[in-house]
């Protein structure tokens, strides 16, 4: 985006890409206006993507948590750091190419869709995301591979996952692993990193001088529109409080309350 977004510019916005969690829930709990705001924008034909850096379930299995919560979203939507990592490396090899995978299904299922095998013994990637099921054989088999030569990967470098219980260990803490024992520094693919945005727009087919990201924290959503160069707009329902802003090392260029008052500034056109 040339220049900043304004709120009079956010009528004419044909593009939007919404952080998940703090955003359109929070927890298990639908936030106010994220299901009047998808229709609107279903009804008016311009696309949209929900946004997020957990690779640990596919989209289908995304919708499936969203319905629980009575929002509902057509799967072609929703955008993970897993099926952006797929996207990623399908750029890089077309007729795919031998990996190893450290993750679960978000990860391994649109890996395989895009053409890629698994191979423990000479893989051409290690690809890491979230795995809740890691071993130390695991980390065994993904560092020999980084020191024989294999790309590294990681689908999102977020250190830790929010549970009820706590802050668990996410997949940048096994990125870190990794790195530590290997001395070799990952490609990441998720936010803040501007290639998950870029292939999001690239997906939807839109024009990065009228796209935005919707986000709650400044170093995932905001970073990473900033970097990809869309507009960026933080809501106050998530990580990020009205007493936070005056010191955001990052700035949005828009604040709003939530997606009840962007359903109603968006209406405005």
């Amino acid at each position: 985006m040339t220049e900043p977004l304004t709120l009079e510019a956010i009528p004419q916005l044909r593009c939007i890409l919404f952080d998940v969690d703090g955003v359109v829930y929070l927890g298990s709990t639908p936030l106010p206006g994220s299901q009047d705001l998808f229709d609107l924008l279903e009804q008016r034909g311009i696309p949209y993507a929900l946004i997020t850096n957990n690779a640990t379930r596919t989209p289908r299995q995304y919708v499936e948590k969203l319905a629980q919560m009575g929002i509902r979203v057509p799967e072609r939507t929703v955008f993970t750091s897993g099926v952006a990592t797929a996207m990623f490396l399908k750029r890089l090899e077309p007729r795919g190419a031998p990996v190893y995978l450290i993750g679960q299904d978000g990860l391994v299922q649109p890996m395989l869709e895009a053409g890629f095998w698994l191979d423990e013994r000479r893989p051409k990637y290690v690809v890491v995301g979230l795995d809740m099921h890691l071993t130390y054989a695991k980390l065994r088999i993904a560092c020999l591979a980084i020191r024989a030569g294999a790309t590294f990967i990681g689908a999102n470098p977020d250190k830790t996952l929010p549970t009820e219980e706590g802050l668990l260990p996410g997949c940048g803490s096994i990125l870190a692993a990794l790195e530590t024992a290997t001395d070799v520094s990952p490609r990441v693919i998720g936010k803040p990193s501007a290639d998950m945005i870029d292939l999001a727009v690239e997906m939807l087919g839109a024009d990065k001088a009228r796209t935005v990201i919707v986000g709650d924290r400044w170093d995932t959503d905001i970073l990473a529109g900033q970097r990809a160069g869309i507009g960026t707009m933080m809501v106050l329902t998530g990580v990020t409080r009205p007493e936070d802003l005056p010191t955001l090392p990052v700035k949005p260029d828009v604040v709003l309350p939530d997606l009840v008052e962007f359903a109603r500034l968006l209406m405005t056109c």
